[in-house]
């Protein structure tokens, strides 16, 4: 079956020929002469429009034969927002297997997770993506490799792994087939040896601008745990237990570049693909602010929006420590010092993991309650935990909103506003509104689909020029100084 084409809008050709980034993984455009499949920012000579095929996805592109450009670099482009899809299986689908759920796993796995058939899984991503689950995963574990040759100096075999590949000879063979060039063809000069096995690291992750990088930097300063992440300067680090690995990241934001630049320690190399999806969820990389800010200032919100153009929602790396912090508020030190496990990461304020869900659901009720968890919140903490560590309750973005918000609320002890707030930062879904204010729920229906960026908005006004900073949708701390008086903070 070919690859479905967009349809060349005059919108898409338009942004073709200004190289506007607000289109930057939005769509992505096959030229017939060269076999080359490009960004819309590529600085290329702009081609014909005539030689122009327009696709949704990279995986598109390349199912229709097209190898991507080596000056763009499509696996540098941004992703797509939540509220963009049409096909809401679809979207879950196609985010969960750029996270790695294809990796070693089939896809009747993943459609049961989804609770689909395997048949209904592999048309919905056809009729939306243009790309079977198959050739998707396939599309993201190349262009990772490819993206890894090009900047790190990690080994061929190395990459293949943290590419998703399950053995080197697949990888080999995968890349040849798909790129007719062996791996190592793909290898900058300036990639080739030289760095220690641990040594960290260092990526960057594209976004669409304007960012507001500060307000962002800010909420997690105020939120911070002490031990888990800190903010040094204009950088945030966190340490980060994933799939089996652990270790520490740090983010800072290269305006003139574009990007935000992560560090991550070789520890975490296994884990990669997955990891880097959580880093572009924590630091919302996938929201088009030029669509948010135009409808929010369209909607009455034009002299805030004006003040903090691309304002971005904190998300999460793991989603139950969303409803963790959410449920222990000044807890939270506490408890993560009383079960967390201590790491080594040579930076001093950082040396405790987050306890996850299956560590918090062993402690149980009377285990939380006894460290000074008021009994309520400590029991409705180990039954989301029990909900989390046995599957009944996935919070990660893709996952229904409703759903789950209402099987949060139905917890005792958690309530209407703090299940909004955890649906909001663990799904990073971009309508989450709490409905306490009836007044302002009122007028938040203008705000559709972008109420929690408008929340945010709000929430941020009374404070010149430091923000007010949102632990939730529902809440906000005290007014604190910014950038902090000392050269690193942890609450």
């Amino acid at each position: 079956m070919t690859a479905p084409q967009l349809t060349p809008t005059a919108a898409f050709e338009r942004a073709l020929d200004a190289r506007d980034v607000r289109f930057d993984g939005v769509f992505f455009v096959g030229i017939t002469t060269t076999g080359i499949y490009c960004r819309p920012v590529c600085p290329a000579r702009v081609s014909d429009t005539r030689r122009r095929r327009f696709f949704a996805s990279a995986a598109a592109a390349e199912r229709a034969g097209f190898r991507p450009c080596l000056r763009c670099r499509p696996e540098l482009a941004p992703g797509r927002a939540a509220c963009d899809a049409v096909s809401r299986l679809a979207h879950t689908a196609a985010r969960r297997i750029a996270a790695g759920a294809l990796n070693g796993r089939s896809v009747a796995d993943l459609a049961r997770e989804l609770a689909v058939s395997e048949r209904h899984l592999r048309r919905a991503l056809e009729r939306e993506v243009g790309a079977g689950p198959l050739d998707l995963a396939r599309t993201h574990r190349l262009l990772l490799a490819k993206r890894l040759l090009a900047d790190t100096t990690l080994s061929v075999t190395r990459i293949a792994y943290a590419s998703g590949f399950q053995s080197l000879r697949r990888f080999n063979s995968a890349f040849r087939e798909q790129y007719r060039m062996p791996p190592s063809a793909m290898r900058r000069p300036r990639a080739q040896g030289g760095a220690a096995d641990d040594a960290p690291l260092r990526l960057t992750l594209a976004y669409r601008p304007p960012f507001a990088w500060e307000a962002l930097l800010a909420s997690f300063w105020e939120d911070a745990v002490d031990g888990v992440e800190v903010v040094l300067g204009r950088r945030y680090g966190r340490t980060v237990r994933l799939d089996g690995c652990s270790g520490v990241v740090f983010a800072a934001h290269e305006q003139a570049r574009g990007c935000v630049t992560v560090d991550i320690s070789s520890s975490l190399v296994p884990a990669l693909m997955p990891l880097l999806a959580r880093l572009r969820h924590l630091f919302d990389l996938d929201a088009e602010p030029a669509a948010i800010d135009a409808h929010l200032a369209e909607s009455g919100l034009g002299p805030l929006v004006a003040r903090r153009p691309g304002l971005r929602l904190p998300g999460a790396v793991d989603g139950f420590e969303v409803a963790l912090r959410e449920l222990l508020g000044g807890w939270t030190r506490t408890i993560v010092h009383a079960l967390g496990e201590p790491i080594e990461t040579g930076t001093p304020a950082l040396g405790r993991l987050m306890p996850d869900a299956a560590c918090v659901a062993g402690a149980g009720e009377d285990g939380l309650a006894a460290l000074g968890v008021r009994r309520e919140r400590a029991r409705a903490l180990a039954q989301i935990a029990r909900l989390v560590a046995d599957g009944s309750l996935r919070l990660e973005p893709g996952s229904d909103p409703a759903a789950t918000h209402r099987l949060l609320a139905e917890v005792p002890g958690v309530g209407d506003r703090s299940a909004t707030a955890i649906v909001l930062r663990a799904l990073s879904w971009p309508d989450a509104f709490d409905p306490s204010d009836p007044g302002l729920l009122e007028r938040a229906e203008r705000w559709r689909p972008w109420r929690a960026y408008a929340a945010m908005h709000l929430r941020l006004a009374d404070t010149v020029p430091a923000p007010r900073i949102v632990h939730s949708i529902g809440q906000s701390g005290p007014a604190r100084s910014w950038p902090p008086a000392t050269s690193s903070r942890s609450a």
